[in-house]
């Protein structure tokens, strides 16, 4: 009768975890994002530069004796200044009378109908036309 011969027990069959698939579906969360986020810096928008008038050291506004503040209201598509109602096309126009009468400050209110586009359209406005102070407010809402 031949003689059995013990083997070693068979190797354990190590199973190895790939990354590939793992990186795969990394990168298209990642394209998925970048193109579904918003590619404007809105954040970076310059609102008042420089130290000039109205300007304190550190940046923060200062009311200087003397000096005109206008409050405009920013609707969908529209400026509410002084009660009445104008069209973003009348925009420049209404910038340069508002330096020309000695105005260095804006305040905006942005409404709940205003979106972003607006905002930055009457800020591009104010700063072709050289108001050196805008600020901003929040209307409406919680």
């Amino acid at each position: 009768m031949p003689r059995a011969t013990l083997l070693p027990p068979a190797p354990r069959r190590g199973y190895g975890f790939a990354l590939t698939p793992l990186a795969d579906a990394m990168f298209q969360l990642l394209i998925f994002f970048m193109l579904s986020s918003s590619q404007v810096p809105y954040s970076l928008l310059t609102l008042a530069a420089g130290d000039g008038p109205g300007r304190g050291t550190a940046g923060e506004s200062v009311q200087q004796p003397g000096s005109e503040a206008a409050l405009w209201s920013i609707d969908a598509g529209a400026v509410v200044a002084s009660g009445q109602r104008f069209n973003f096309d009348e925009l420049p126009d209404l910038a340069t009378a508002l330096v020309a009468a000695g105005t260095d400050r804006v305040v905006l209110f942005a409404r709940d109908s205003a979106r972003v586009q607006d905002v930055v359209a009457v800020t591009e406005a104010l700063a072709a036309a050289g108001v050196p102070v805008v600020n901003f407010a929040r209307v409406g809402g919680s």
